[in-house]
């Protein structure tokens, strides 16, 4: 193997890759990187067994051969040389790979192709093409409600793909986040229900492009963005019924000014208790008061302006719960519907936008 790159190239795709290989040492290959050059480019890959990242970079290869590498080492040499380089790869033996870039000279060890596990490849022959801006902004909706737990089922957003509507739903058994968005012309047969772990989740928010392609087998999702692929293992159980958990008759309404709401909670929050972060709101004619204390600490109150007739009551919430909602939206008001102190709240953006939003949180006592 022997092949000449720009840093900045290889630079980019390996910062992806950090996100990917594990770093656990569970195997220790699964913390290599594993370089194949062939036919004038390379090919990277990183995998945990359960997410991976194929990608790819179009150069001069001299020598066609492969190996792998310690992601993290080489991530940091290559940071470390010179801007504008040319970074030289050079398979000495089996175990050795040079890399050099004009006086700077590294040998590192290295293991075989065939040593390294596996990753699938996708023909993305269903040619299923979603707006990746709008998915990304619908991820970033539901990312922080998903946990990780024994119910693998929880440890991922279910994702389900309709010819004219994408939607994603997440719950950590405390809270759930919905969100749907319309589609149009997506060339799929039947609808599609897969739960996407939330590491591939993650990594997803870090592609840039208009468009994303999607495909599947039995079990993994790909998905697609220029030169690379996320490949990722299908979390199988059931996804709980998540219309069950959205309330419909919460009668009480309330409506805020996004950022008035969120600063009283903030401030209130700050003399909470570490562990539940726990504040009440107490409901009365067109005031709501919010209220938090710690025994080791003292209290606090604020108060925010609303219009609201309805029915005199105490709820108490989990402020990060709260202000995980507010901080991810964008519209200038937002909506509570209540029903009383121990019913779920459902949340939403006051002005609609593009993408449907609904934030279920369940109260807690204080």
């Amino acid at each position: 193997m022997r092949f000449s790159i720009k840093k900045e190239n290889i630079y980019t795709e390996l910062q992806l890759l950090q996100g990917i290989v594990e770093k656990r040492n569970t195997m220790p290959i699964l913390a290599d990187i594993l370089l194949d050059a062939n036919n004038n480019r390379v090919e990277l890959i990183g995998t945990d067994l359960e997410v991976g990242l194929r990608t790819y970079i179009e150069t001069e290869v001299e020598e066609a051969g492969s190996g792998t590498i310690s992601g993290k080492k080489l991530y940091e040499i290559v940071r470390s040389l010179p801007e504008k380089k040319q970074v030289k790869f050079s398979l000495i033996n089996e175990k050795m790979i040079e890399i050099s870039s004009g006086a700077s000279q590294f040998k590192v060890k290295c293991n075989p192709k065939d040593d390294y596990p596996q990753v699938p490849e996708a023909r993305f022959e269903k040619n299923i093409i979603l707006p990746l801006d709008k998915f990304k902004e619908m991820i970033n909706r539901v990312y922080f409600a998903i946990t990780q737990e024994q119910r693998y089922y929880l440890n991922g957003a279910l994702m389900i793909l309709n010819r004219d509507k994408i939607e994603l739903i997440s719950t950590d058994g405390h809270r759930l986040a919905y969100t749907s968005s319309k589609t149009e012309n997506v060339e799929i047969d039947e609808e599609i229900r897969r739960i996407v772990s939330k590491k591939t989740i993650g990594e997803l928010r870090k592609f840039e492009d208009e468009k994303i392609k999607f495909d599947m087998d039995e079990s993994n999702l790909f998905f697609n963005v220029k030169n690379r692929t996320l490949i990722s293992r299908i979390i199988e159980g059931k996804f709980p019924n998540y219309n069950a958990v959205i309330p419909t008759d919460n009668n009480n309404i309330l409506t805020f000014n996004r950022e008035e709401i969120t600063n009283a909670i903030r401030r209130v929050s700050l003399l909470s208790t570490e562990r539940s972060k726990g504040i009440k709101l107490k409901l009365e004619k067109d005031n709501i008061e919010l209220f938090s204390s710690n025994p080791e600490l003292g209290e606090a109150r604020d108060q925010v302006e609303t219009e609201y007739n309805g029915d005199k009551f105490e709820i108490g919430f989990n402020s990060q719960y709260i202000l995980d909602f507010l901080t991810t939206i964008e519209s200038d008001n937002v909506r509570f519907e209540m029903k009383d102190p121990n019913t779920a709240v459902l949340m939403t953006p006051e002005e609609s936008d593009k993408i449907e939003y609904k934030y279920v949180l369940m109260p807690m006592k204080i």
